[in-house]
């Protein structure tokens, strides 16, 4: 017996290290596995109360997303910079029997809230409907494994379960990206879902319960409003926290700065990280667009219709980056970023392209510091 347990704790291992290999090949990982020692340590220390089936404490989960050291000295990294009291709600909230709604415009990191509180709180990030124009009501419910269904009648072998379903019966969380993007008719398949923690099956006539644990959380666009609107019924069953844009220009920085560090390595960029100076430019570029005023507040200018979020300065930044790294070299320079600004900025051809003229002209011009940005933006246009 002893003999046997030993070789199983042994197969168990080997598994996990060639998981842990084949983990090294992936562009991207789930957060669940890129940041499984944090998780673990957090698992180490944490002796608070969990709610029922979480992997850890609202106290840990906190941790984990605003990052902080821990008593054992291990430091975790923050996932989400900005206001600690957003994330605190958000958290709170799936800690009861609401759904959680995150709303933001484009660039916010919904998504990336979204994923890393699936990963703290069920260790498992994975169940995920993706809303689109043509997500069907089968895609959120349970759909049929034809072949069985034809062979064998309808019954519980040849149900095909939805992500949604399998967090129901393990107690887990379940993530739908762009509610907003989903038909009306099919958004309020999640309503009894949501108020009754039960689906039915009614070709069958059973349901399935949700288990302890059980909670769904939502992100939609501020962008889309009137896309697809949620029924006041469904609006009633979450709990709505809005993700702002960072509020300083310090804070955004620090978020590219992160995020572009991260991205590098995972990339393998053979480029020297972006000066701190070129960050804050590229920023600032974004944010006095995106506001209608430059930095002092002396000058108003135009906005385009484009977001210039956050999300759009990290990648025009590792853009950048890969321009300087394989055609440059290596160190990333106003004329590697020059059409990753244009390109984020100018979506509308005719009125994206007098605001950005006008903001060339009269903001980035006037600048001693940014001559050489100015020169590489006259160059691409």
């Amino acid at each position: 017996m002893a003999e046997e347990k030993k070789t199983a704790e042994t197969q168990s291992t080997q598994s996990k290290k060639k998981e842990k290999e084949s983990n090294k090949t992936l562009l991207r990982e789930h957060a669940e596995y890129q940041f499984a020692e944090e998780l673990e340590e957090l698992g180490k220390v944490d002796k608070r109360q969990r709610p029922p089936n979480w992997k850890l404490s609202p106290w840990a989960v906190m941790t984990y997303l605003m990052g902080g050291k821990l008593d054992s000295g291990f430091e975790v990294s923050p996932k989400y910079i900005g206001e600690r009291r957003v994330i605190e709600i958000a958290i709170a909230t799936l800690t009861t029997d609401r759904g959680l709604l995150l709303i933001g415009v484009p660039g916010t990191a919904k998504s990336w809230v979204s994923e890393h509180l699936a990963a703290a709180i069920s260790g498992d990030s994975k169940l995920l409907i993706q809303g689109t124009a043509g997500t069907s009501e089968e895609s959120i419910r349970y759909g049929w494994n034809y072949a069985k269904l034809l062979a064998d009648g309808p019954s519980m072998g040849a149900l095909v379960a939805s992500p949604l379903m399998r967090a129901m019966e393990d107690g887990k969380v379940a993530r739908v990206e762009e509610l907003t993007r989903i038909p009306a008719d099919v958004q309020d398949t999640l309503i009894t879902i949501l108020s009754e923690k039960t689906l039915p099956i009614p070709e069958l006539g059973e349901e399935v319960q949700a288990n302890k644990g059980f909670s769904v959380i939502a992100t939609a666009n501020d962008r889309d409003k009137g896309v697809n609107d949620l029924s006041s019924a469904l609006k009633r069953r979450f709990n709505t926290v809005v993700l702002p844009l960072p509020k300083t220009v310090e804070e955004e920085i620090d978020i590219v700065q992160r995020r572009v560090e991260s991205l590098g390595r995972a990339l393998e960029l053979p480029a020297e990280p972006p000066a701190l100076e070129e960050i804050r430019r590229i920023v600032t570029v974004f944010r006095e667009l995106r506001s209608g005023v430059t930095e002092d507040g002396k000058t108003k200018i135009k906005s385009p219709t484009s977001t210039l979020s956050t999300a759009e300065a990290i990648s025009v930044v590792n853009s950048g980056m890969a321009l300087a790294a394989h055609f440059g070299d290596g160190i990333m320079s106003a004329s590697d970023v020059a059409s990753g600004i244009i390109g984020a900025v100018i979506k509308d051809p005719v009125q994206d392209k007098l605001v950005w003229r006008e903001y060339l002209e009269t903001v980035v011009k006037e600048r001693d510091d940014w001559k050489d940005l100015y020169r590489a933006c006259r160059e691409v246009s």
